[in-house]
């Protein structure tokens, strides 16, 4: 039997945020979203959709593109680039200052791994 891919942002970014608000274990219990658009459809250049918080502090911005979604991290940056890398998830830096990660979730069935990234991050951020 033949399954058709998610590929489409809004879907993608959707799918992350059910996933990561349905967790109640560890570090992920204490993420939260903080929604920016509900209604983003996606960009080229990706919409910023909604925040990836943990204490009031933003760990990472999700942005929807028309066939993908990124996440760009603002803390951990370093441990987002190495767990991306682990899992196989397409990661590369964004020279800005502060430096940020962009970790790229193509389809939805990618999104538990991206979920293994932010509460990599979320762990870091703990350790602080």
């Amino acid at each position: 039997m033949v399954q058709d891919e998610i590929r489409d942002g809004r879907r993608i970014a959707e799918l992350l945020a059910s996933e990561v608000d349905g967790r109640e274990d560890g570090t992920l219990a204490r993420i939260e979203l903080e929604i920016i658009d509900e209604d983003a459809d996606g960009t080229p250049y990706g919409e910023h959709a909604y925040d990836v918080t943990i204490g009031g502090e933003t760990l990472a911005s999700v942005h929807v593109h028309e066939d993908r979604i990124h996440l760009e991290f603002r803390h951990g940056i370093e441990t987002a680039a190495d767990a991306g890398e682990e899992r196989d998830l397409r990661v590369r830096p964004k020279a800005t200052d502060p430096p940020r990660t962009l970790v790229f979730v193509e389809r939805g069935a990618d999104v538990k791994r991206a979920v293994d990234v932010i509460a990599a991050v979320a762990t870091t951020v703990d350790e602080e």
